[in-house]
Order: C-alpha cells, then structure tokens, then sequence
C-alpha cells in the first residue's frame, strides 16, 4: 500500500525572532548593498548560488569586496551538466569555496518509489513537493545560524518578485534577506557579465532565459517571457519552488491580484 508523503513546512529556527529595523537601501547599487550585508554581518551572511547570470555576478561583486566570501548552493541532482561546469568555473576563476549542499537520499527515495522520477509533471502539489525536498529543506540546512542570505533576485524575473526589495525580512526563515540587483534589468546583467569576463552557464547561448534543474527547464521562444521555461506546464503565478516565496505576495498573484510594480532601472 502507497504510504503519504508529509513534508513539514520550512522552518530554520524554533523560535520567533522580533524583526529588526532594516535600513533602506533601494537606492544604493549593488556594490553598496553587498558591503552593507558584509560588513554588518561577516560570515554570517551567504549567497544562495545556482550560477544564474545574476547569481555569477554578485560573486564577481563580493569577491571585489572581500576575499572569502561565504557561498553555497544546492545541488538537487537533476542539475545539467553544463550547470556544474559553470560550477566549477567560478570556483576556479575567483579561488573560493562553495559549500555544495545535497537532498537526503532517504526522502528523494521514498518520494521517487511512491510518486515516480518525473512525478512534479503530475500536478503542482508533486512539483512542490519535489521542490521541498530537493531545494528548500537543503537550503534551510545551509541557512542554519546565519543572520542573513543573498540571492540574485530581480523584479523583472516574475510576477510574484515585484514587491521585493534589496533588503527585507525574510519571515518565513527569520533573517535578513539582501536582493543587491533587485532593480537590475537582463541587459545591465548581460553586460556586466561580458565586461567582467564573468563565467556563465553555457545554456544561455542556446536560448535558454533561466535555469533550474533539467526536467523543469526548457529553452524560450522569441517574444516569451524570461520564466516561461520553467515549469513551463503551469500558469506564472504558481512558478516559484517555495526557496524565495513571500506568502503574501503569492496569494496575491493566486487570486489575480498586481503586486505594485517597482520601476526598473
């Protein structure tokens, strides 16, 4: 008999924490945001690194800031290989290390012997599901005793991004969360990346507009939006895996509703 699968909902800590006063930094660049987050927090503040263009970009910024910059990614093991190679590229490139954090074997097995491999082509509760215990559970284990992460998110990425700010609370993990390029568009990342000799994952030469893991992630077509590669069986309000979900602003966009769009620069 097929037994249910329960995931807990993401927590890293046990206890409430009182928000603190964030200071406003939406109108700092980028290289003032991060060494705000570095010199308020130290190693207690990391980036979230999949290697996206915007992701190879704050490294490039951070390693100009300090010389050991704390990074880690998640590798959920349907990575592409060309996302390894990348991988392996900046660590070589800015001679730093990257804490690889991995999904326990025991819940991807069960999961997979109950649901199947490709079980998140289903229905939107499996692909949550997958996405829970390949990203979010991995990432709350790295995020364990920090004060803060960062990430590379941008308001033009999705719809349910626009109301994100460079630096915010995270309520979900109790800390702060630092969006340095959050007024970034796809053009200034693009040309940073090729002014700087910033490596990148290959996969954006072939049409590809934002990488996940592979089965979820297909290249765009001319005119598409940058996200309708992934999950790409799903309507644009349900296409976050839960790693930078505001509850608010979800069920914003689950019930039709704008979030208030922030300019772009």
């Amino acid at each position: 008999m097929e037994q249910a699968i329960q995931v807990q909902p993401a927590q890293t800590q046990t206890q409430a924490v009182q928000m603190p006063t964030l200071p406003d930094m939406e109108s700092k660049t980028a290289e003032e945001v991060l060494k705000w987050a570095v010199d308020t927090y130290g190693k207690k503040v990391a980036l979230s690194c999949s290697f996206s263009p915007e992701d190879v970009v704050i490294v490039d910024l951070l390693a100009k800031i300090t010389k050991k910059p704390v990074v880690f990614t998640l590798d959920t093991g349907r990575l592409n290989p060309e996302t390894y190679d990348v991988m392996d590229a900046v660590r070589q490139k800015y001679n730093i290390k990257i804490k690889v954090m991995f999904p326990k074997t025991p819940k991807v097995e069960k999961m997979v012997r109950a649901k199947g491999l490709n079980l998140f082509y289903d229905s939107i509760e499996n692909r949550k599901m997958c996405c829970q215990i390949r990203k979010i559970e991995p990432l709350n284990r790295a995020l364990k005793g920090m004060s803060g992460w960062m990430t590379g998110l941008r308001r033009q990425q999705s719809i349910t991004r626009t109301d994100m700010k460079k630096v915010e609370w995270d309520s979900v993990r109790n800390m702060v969360k630092i969006n340095p390029l959050m007024d970034w568009t796809s053009q200034q990342v693009w040309d940073y990346i090729k002014k700087n000799n910033v490596p990148y994952n290959k996969l954006f030469d072939l049409g590809y507009a934002s990488i996940g893991c592979a089965p979820c992630t297909r290249a765009i077509k001319p005119g598409e939006d940058e996200r309708a590669g992934r999950w790409w069986w799903e309507n644009p309000e349900t296409k976050e895996c839960g790693l930078h979900a505001d509850p608010a602003t979800l069920a914003k966009a689950a019930a039709g509703q704008q979030p208030t769009q922030a300019a772009h620069a």
